[in-house]
């Protein structure tokens, strides 16, 4: 019994030096991520994960706008393909909107129209409309504006606020998901996320190939507060919230440092309608219900490949030209998705707690079953 005791105790010890490591390094927000994750049951981070986190609440529009409900309302039924990659992928919100109408929508799992669920990266898509939004407003001169006029360690490296909405920073971010030491981990879970990002360098050339990086949106929202003097929730409330009738509030995480950075490379809680409202202003060009909130050559120039060699991406939005249709979408890494296919008029969302397979196209699996399945199940119309 002695030697139990005696093993326990240098085992508490031993756990005590580690956790104090671990903070002394700087690597304490590694603990919080395993008490979000792995001790309420998940292995990886969640679609209601936004409990965990502080976050700035973005109200519901004084002047809601209702998604009309489109004549043959729920008239169709999921296909039977679409019906099991939803159960196996685990989605709990499927919407289909037709000619501004709502079509199809199912929800699953005890979530509603109403549910508040995690955007993760979706929410790139949104930080880019608000630098199209800081430029129309005379915030921020033009696509071509160099970082360095707002951040002084950027100077002299050529990086513009356009390279960091379509990717092409040139910067020493690790987009890695796996490593609990790496920059994605320390973001998410950390509580000083401005110092991560600032500490970041130009290692490439900016401007010239596109290469993913979650940093890059950060360090937008960033340079959008500095500009525009207002923070990021509240900058999106009053351009997009509010005017576009959004029915529910939102909640976006913010880091736990006394400025409420949000995460604005992820992480908006909202609902599958209120989601939709993003994709009706870019397939309208900026425009919503007869008011111009966003320019339309920005919009135009958002849903365009910026480099020949990459035609997957744009400015902020992941495009795609499945079944001869062009597209573009936003997308989170669980499988998030606004889908807008502008020459038929439909917005298709959907929600849930797994994406699919990876494939050596743009696109996880998921995606293009949700949109093929989605034309036959239209074909099917009464």
């Amino acid at each position: 019994m002695k030697k139990l005791i005696g093993f326990f105790k240098w085992l508490a010890i031993l756990l005590i030096i580690f956790v104090l490591g671990l903070y002394i390094s700087g690597y304490g927000y590694i603990l919080k991520g395993v008490r979000v994750v792995y001790l309420t049951g998940h292995t990886t981070a969640f679609i209601d994960d936004f409990q965990y986190f502080e976050n700035e609440e973005i109200p519901a529009s004084t002047n809601p706008q209702p998604w009309p409900l489109h004549k043959k309302y729920n008239a169709i039924k999921a296909s039977e393909k679409l019906s099991e990659t939803n159960k196996k992928l685990g989605t709990v919100a499927f919407l289909i909107i037709k000619n501004d109408s709502i079509l199809y929508e199912k929800y699953a799992d005890g979530y509603s129209e109403k549910s508040q669920t995690n955007s993760f990266s979706m929410a790139k898509s949104i930080t880019s409309a608000l630098l199209g939004k800081a430029i129309d407003d005379g915030f921020i001169k033009s696509l071509e504006q160099p970082v360095g006029d707002f951040y002084p360690q950027f100077q002299d490296t050529g990086l513009t606020v356009g390279d960091l909405s379509s990717m092409a920073s040139g910067l020493n971010w690790d987009e890695s998901y796996s490593n609990p030491f790496g920059m994605t981990a320390r973001a998410y879970y950390g509580s000083d996320l401005s110092k991560t990002i600032l500490n970041l360098q130009v290692t490439e050339t900016p401007g010239k190939a596109f290469k993913y990086l979650s940093g890059n949106t950060e360090l937008l929202a960033m340079v959008i507060q500095k500009a525009t003097k207002k923070q990021l929730a509240e900058y999106m409330r009053e351009s997009f919230w509010q005017p576009m009738g959004a029915e529910n509030p939102a909640l976006w995480q913010v880091d736990d440092a006394e400025n409420k950075l949000v995460k604005a490379y992820c992480c908006l809680g909202s609902n599958a309608r209120d989601f939709a409202r993003f994709g009706k202003l870019y397939k309208d060009y900026g425009r919503w219900n007869g008011r111009q909130l966003l320019d339309s050559t920005f919009v135009a120039k958002s849903i365009e490949p910026r480099f020949a060699e990459s035609q997957e991406y744009g400015y902020g939005f992941w495009l795609s030209y499945f079944m001869g249709k062009k597209i573009f979408a936003m997308r989170g890494i669980l499988g998030q998705y606004v889908i807008v296919i502008p020459e038929d008029d439909i917005v298709i969302v959907r929600l849930g707690h797994k994406r699919g397979e990876k494939t050596e196209k743009p696109f996880s699996s998921d995606f293009y079953v949700f949109v093929s399945e989605v034309y036959g199940m239209m074909a099917e119309i009464p």
